[in-house]
């Protein structure tokens, strides 16, 4: 699987300690040089320089070819590289949260998977506890979903524990 990232879902997830999960889910992931940038710049947290530093294997840094795509709406810098990107290695998805940039990515039929998305696949894989990633996250500066579309990832996750639960019971035997 191909995957190219945009700056916002790598520094959030890293800020909250849970960057193992992209490795699991994903395998590699592949960002454009102005992604890594950003994700070295002064108005990121340092606990994400710092993870910048010495990234691991599983995160690749590639040069975009901005010439074979033309944004048809302002994007971002590091938006337009990740679309250039994906468009050359024809990327299997996009991971991406700016609602300005999930315009063009639509228009360019590039599967866009979100921030709380990738935290509900994790959570469905036992790789992180849900309402604990979600309480993390409201401790950032990270622009919520809607609070019913929260409310509604989180319950998919408790009735998701709720049929684990059950199918693990032991059958007691009756007497």
């Amino acid at each position: 699987m191909i995957v190219v990232s945009d700056t916002t879902p790598l520094r959030y997830i890293i800020e909250i300690d849970k960057s193992h999960i992209l490795e699991a889910i994903f395998g590699k992931i592949i960002i454009p040089e102005k992604v890594a940038e950003e994700l070295h710049g002064p108005k990121t947290p340092q606990k994400v320089r710092d993870w910048m530093k010495t990234p691991p294997a599983w995160l690749e840094v590639q040069h975009a070819d901005l010439s074979i795509f033309t944004p048809q709406k302002k994007i971002h810098a590091g938006e337009r590289e990740a679309f250039a990107l994906a468009i050359e290695l024809k990327a299997d998805a996009v991971l991406l949260d700016d609602k300005g940039a999930l315009a063009e990515a639509k228009r360019l039929n590039l599967r866009v998977i979100r921030t709380f998305a990738i935290f509900e696949n994790a959570a469905a894989m036992a790789l992180l506890d849900l309402p604990q990633t979600v309480a993390a996250m409201r401790k950032t500066s990270f622009r919520f979903p809607p609070q019913k579309d929260v409310d509604a990832m989180l319950e998919r996750d408790r009735q998701r524990k709720e049929q684990n639960k059950s199918q693990t019971l032991p059958i007691q035997e009756q007497d």
